[in-house]
């Protein structure tokens, strides 16, 4: 997975239990789970319980409600054939076979399996209905904590640092921001965040609202995090012509020209697709 991971754990009764976040999904790890019951060989408690039929059942009704990409062919093969004594699974077989992506598994010294939290919680509750109320407890409490919090935004804080390098080093040839009219090129605007506002989104704050009599705030409040970033940067930008004495004028057509190259480059970057998601999900968690 080519996703910013971010790394935390909980500790349930004296043990640590790793947790993982990649993209907006948090992944708890089954091998530290599995530990309750088998310190020793965690991989014997994991590969017992997705030998279950109700456990396998479980695991593609998951995948069918989160995943276009899985397999159901073969996953009709291992559920017609899941608890039979000569039955066998194993988180990488499980994932190999059906492309499932509710369960990630590695091997190695650095390895570990882990799955998504509806899908760890039920092995937990497999394990102990007591264990689990623990487990669902600590985690809930670290998804409130601020530190987790602040990894959350760290992370975003790279995504979007990797995206606007794309800016800088990227060249496009067409676009999609409004090109200035003539008469927008020759309209002394009488403040400097309109300069910004027509170069980006071709009108004035009063023409926005004008537009739009029903809503409250701005156009900056309705617009969307793409639009944000090349805000932002267009605000930099402005403030070195102006430092560099360029009229409004030629400031106005410059910035439109950026906001055009920028827009076209972000049309398609990942980056700013999985940063919006997980600008999002901090949202809604916070």
């Amino acid at each position: 997975m080519n996703k910013e991971i971010v790394k935390s754990e909980i500790k349930v009764n004296d043990s640590k239990i790793s947790i993982i976040r990649i993209g907006n999904k948090e992944y708890i790890s089954l091998t530290d789970l599995a530990r309750y019951a088998n310190p020793e060989e965690p991989k014997v408690p994991i590969q017992t319980w997705m030998r279950n039929k109700d456990v396998v059942a479980y695991l593609g009704l998951w995948e069918k409600l989160n995943n276009e990409n899985f397999k159901g062919v073969e996953f009709t093969t291992f559920e017609n054939s899941a608890g039979r004594n000569s039955f066998y699974m194993s988180p990488q077989k499980w994932i190999k076979e059906t492309n499932a992506i509710g369960i990630i598994s590695k091997s190695g010294n650095n390895g570990g399996t882990y799955a998504v939290s509806d899908i760890a919680l039920e092995f937990a509750s497999w394990l102990s209905p007591e264990f689990k109320l623990y487990v669902i407890q600590e985690f809930e409490r670290l998804k409130k904590n601020e530190a987790y919090q602040y990894k959350l935004d760290w992370s975003a804080n790279r995504m979007l640092a990797k995206t606007n390098y794309h800016i800088h080093t990227d060249s496009i040839k067409e676009n999609i921001v409004p090109k200035l009219t003539e008469k927008q090129k020759q309209y002394i605007y009488a403040e400097e965040a309109d300069v910004l506002n027509v170069a980006l989104f071709g009108m004035t704050a009063k023409e926005w609202k004008e537009e739009n009599p029903n809503l409250k705030g701005n156009i900056r409040d309705y617009t969307d995090l793409k639009h944000l970033l090349i805000l932002c940067n267009l605000e930099n930008t402005n403030a070195e012509l102006i430092n560099d004495n360029i009229s409004q004028k030629e400031r106005l057509v410059k910035l439109n020209n950026s906001a055009i190259r920028q827009m076209k480059i972000l049309e398609h970057d990942k980056s700013i697709k999985e940063l919006e998601t997980l600008n999002k999900n901090l949202i809604e968690t916070k």
